[in-house]
């Protein structure tokens, strides 16, 4: 094992705190978030278990990244939206990306700094670089 995986190799806690592991040698029970996701599990209200520590140079900064790892053994199936919710959220995203000026289904969610579709803004920047070139005359 080399030094830097040896650094962080602390399957009984003692210096970190909590169980840690270099990249890629976690017991297998124990799983990040993503990892539990992509099997349809959740935490369950467990803590965190475990720890994978490694270095990174990620976007020139050096530093130790941790991802937390959790026991599937403790966890639950995830949660479905019951169809009542299904139903609200599909209402909720169609009022996002329905224009209030022109009210039509834009087919994206609205810009928040814009508050209506890009081609009723872009349609109101026209109209108001016609009148301030009108007023500067």
């Amino acid at each position: 094992m080399s030094r830097i995986r040896a650094r962080f190799w602390d399957p009984a806690g003692e210096r970190y705190g909590i169980p840690t592991y270099p990249w890629k040698m976690a017991p297998p029970h124990l799983l990040t978030l993503r990892q539990l996701t992509a099997e349809g599990l959740r935490p369950g209200g467990q803590g965190v278990q475990a720890q994978v520590l490694w270095r990174s140079r990620r976007h020139g900064a050096p530093g130790v990244r941790a991802a937390y790892l959790y026991d599937v053994r403790f966890a639950l199936p995830k949660r479905t939206a019951t169809a009542r919710q299904r139903i609200a959220l599909g209402k909720a995203n169609a009022a996002r990306r329905t224009c209030p000026e022109c009210l039509r289904d834009a087919g994206y969610v609205l810009p928040r700094h814009l508050g209506i579709c890009l081609d009723c803004a872009e349609e109101a920047a026209a109209r108001t670089d016609r009148t301030d070139w009108r007023k500067a005359a």
